[in-house]
Parts: C-alpha cells; sequence; structure tokens
C-alpha cells in the first residue's frame, strides 16, 4: 500500500530528573537521507539509531533530534589528566635544573598544556542508552503512522485519478475506429482532387497510399500500451513495499503515449480528451513525488 514520505514522531521519556526528547521529521527525497542531531556525549549511539531508522524507512529525508535536560547528563565537567600533568611538571622541573632556571610556574599555564584538561558532557550514558534507543523506536512508529495515513488519502486521490484516466482511454477505443475511417476518407478525396484527370495513375499505388497514410494516424497500439501502464500502476500501488520510484516510471510511460496520441490526434474530440489525460497524469506524476 503507498505510503507518503512526509511524517512526524515524538517521545518524551522522564528519568529520575532527566527528560530525554526526541522528534523525527520525514520529507520527501529521491533516496534515504539521514540526520542526526543530538549532544556529543550520545554520538556513540549514532550507527544503532542509524539502523532503527534503516529499518523503518525506505525512502525520504529523515532528521532526528535529541535533547536531554535536567540531569547530570547533560551537565558539562572538567576532567584533569593528572598523569599527563605530571610528565609535565617533571620535564619542567627537569628543565629548571638543567638550565638553572628560577622562579614559580603561575597556576594559568595549566590553561597552556595541551591536553590536560578536557570538558566531559556528563558520564552516565550507559545508563540511558536503552531508554534513548527505545525513544527513538517509540519516534518513527508515530511517523511511520503518520505517513501511513497520508499514504491512505494519496492511493484513493491516485486510484481515482487512474480511473478517470481509464474511462478516457475507453472512450478514445470507441472513437478510434470511426477517425480511422474518416480519416481514410479524408485522404482519398485529398488524393483524388490531386490526381483528377490523370488516368495513368495505377488505382492499387494510390489505394497503398491511403493504407499507409491512414496508418500514421492510428492509436491503436498507444492505446493498447496505455492500458497496460494503467494495470500495471494499479498493481503496484498494492504492494507493501517502497514503490514510488516504481510509479514514477510508470507514470512518465503513461505521458508518452498519450503524446503520441496527442501527435498523431487529426480529431478535435481526441485532441480534447488527450489534453484531458496529459492533465490527470500531470498530477499522478506531483502526487507520486510524496509515495516512499
Amino acid at each position: 500500500m503507498a505510503m507518503s514520505m512526509t511524517g512526524y514522531g515524538s517521545s518524551v521519556l522522564y528519568i529520575e530528573d532527566a527528560s530525554i526528547t526526541v522528534e523525527i521529521r520525514t520529507v520527501n527525497h529521491r533516496f534515504l537521507d539521514i540526520a542526526i542531531k543530538m549532544p556529543s556525549f550520545l554520538l556513540f549511539l549514532e550507527e544503532k539509531i542509524k539502523k532503527i531508522i534503516q529499518y523503518q524507512f525506505k525512502r525520504g529525508r529523515i532528521e532526528v533530534i535529541i535533547e536531554i535536560a535536567g540531569s547530570s547528563l547533560a551537565q558539562k565537567k572538567v576532567e584533569m589528566d593528572w598523569e599527563l600533568l605530571d610528565e609535565y611538571m617533571e620535564k619542567i622541573n627537569a628543565a629548571k635544573e638543567r638550565y638553572s632556571l628560577s622562579g614559580e610556574l603561575p597556576v594559568t599555564i595549566l590553561t597552556s598544556l595541551p591536553n590536560i584538561l578536557t570538558v566531559q558532557e556528563g558520564n552516565q550514558k550507559d545508563a540511558f542508552k536503552d531508554a534513548i534507543l527505545a525513544s527513538v523506536e517509540k519516534a518513527c512508529e508515530q511517523a511511520v503512522a503518520m505517513r501511513r495515513k497520508e499514504g491512505e488519502y494519496l492511493f484513493q486521490d491516485l486510484m481515482k485519478r487512474v480511473s478517470t484516466i481509464e474511462d478516457i482511454v475507453i472512450l478514445l477505443q470507441t472513437r478510434r475506429t470511426l477517425v480511422i475511417e474518416e480519416y481514410r476518407k479524408r485522404i482519398k478525396e485529398r488524393v483524388e482532387d490531386q490526381l483528377e484527370g490523370h488516368t495513368l495513375i495505377d488505382p492499387a499505388r494510390i489505394h497503398q497510399e491511403i493504407v499507409l497514410l491512414a496508418e500514421k494516424g492510428d492509436i491503436t497500439e498507444e492505446v493498447t500500451r496505455l492500458i497496460s501502464h494503467i494495470e500495471h500502476f494499479r498493481a503496484s500501488i498494492q504492494m507493501n513495499d517502497a514503490i514510488g520510484r516504481k510509479l514514477d516510471f510508470i507514470t512518465q510511460e503513461m505521458h508518452r503515449e498519450v503524446n503520441t496520441i496527442g501527435s498523431k490526434s487529426t480529431d478535435a474530440k481526441l485532441s480534447e480528451w488527450t489534453i484531458s489525460l496529459k492533465g490527470e497524469i500531470e498530477k499522478i506524476k506531483e502526487q507520486v513525488q510524496n509515495i516512499e
């Protein structure tokens, strides 16, 4: 069944004094494009989150936003690398003795020594790991439910438009024979007018030329292929898979056949119906861009 690529889901989880908010927004995209925004201390979860997204979605741009507040998990702490500082001090004192240097080192030197001080954004990430992943899954489920609901509206609209196209194609079929006969008659009259008084022209050759010209205006093959595309579209939209790109391809093929019909048509009614067909197919093409 068709599924829209537009959706939204969210989940808020409270643990002690912490709140974990996960939001997922999905929009149209040709492929699966995942963008994750979260605190840097949670980057170790990025691959697991991507796997959850890849399992739930096949196409679309998926934006994941994770925010954590109200807990030491989100608080920044300064950490000192004491072992490295000991090595610095040992080397500094050795240099003072070696070169007979005097004086006390200012405390501010600590900020200039590389890798001595680092800022950590909390130290309880492992305790919240499962909760965060569960929140991502819950937000995904909500987004999928919304995409499925939107997909149902798309499905109904597309099926209605395909039925309209089919009705017009039936009209084309019923008028096709009459148009071919009128076309042949018109060609014959023109040929006879041009050849009036020329008795040496072979009548069989005239008939052959009329048949060839009439065949150029025959839309039988295009109508047959168009009916095939309609059946293929109906079958494909029922599939439980990512079908958007497939439907887009079928729609392009439908548009190609209708263009050919339009170029062959010399009948006013056929031209009118062809314009209607193009309008419906263009609307289908727009809607198909929203399907996963």
